[in-house]
């Protein structure tokens, strides 16, 4: 098992962290918090836009089963990364869409893979592309929030149909 660390945020966490969890080689995917200038962030101080942070999900996964390219080819699909600071009705700078790095060689890959996904879009991406720092883990009731809330509002309306699009578009990806 050869284990590689991706973040990203593409809105809300517990649409990003659902996918990824459902993904043939992730073995962790853990909403949080990175990006800002406050340590130790809480829901509600993120959620006031003034700590810069962005809902993010720290994803450790298997080289040998998945790669970094295909994870960031789900992430282009299941989010719209040409809307500044929103994804539908979620608004705000904690709701960027934006992919940390850690390598030089990941900032390569990142740009890369920004490239071959605006093929698919009339709008820019803007995507925000940063060195990662500090992640903080969300709150508990964060964590697995649509495994254990399949049934709310939010989830229906919102994580799955992300969930399905991903499911159709990357069968091959289901875990």
């Amino acid at each position: 098992m050869q284990k590689e660390r991706l973040v990203l945020g593409g809105g809300c966490f517990w649409c990003v962290e659902a996918v990824y969890s459902n993904v043939n080689g992730v073995l962790h995917a853990i909403s949080g918090y990175t990006g800002g200038k406050r340590a130790n962030p809480s829901y509600e101080s993120v959620c006031t836009g003034a700590t810069g942070h962005a809902e993010v999900v720290d994803i450790l996964f298997d080289t040998q089963i998945i790669s970094r390219e295909e994870l960031l080819d789900i992430f282009f699909v299941i989010h719209n990364s040409t809307t500044l600071n929103s994804q539908g009705a979620d608004r705000g700078t904690q709701y960027r869409s934006v992919i940390y790095y850690e390598t030089q060689e990941e900032k390569e890959l990142i740009m890369d893979a920004i490239t071959k996904a605006q093929k698919n879009y009339t709008d820019t991406i803007v995507t925000e592309v940063a060195p990662l720092g500090e992640v903080y883990p969300a709150e508990a009731y964060h964590q697995n929030y649509y495994q254990r809330n399949p049934s709310q509002g939010y989830c229906q309306a919102v994580i799955a149909p992300k969930m399905q699009k991903f499911m159709n578009s990357f069968p091959q990806n289901v875990g």
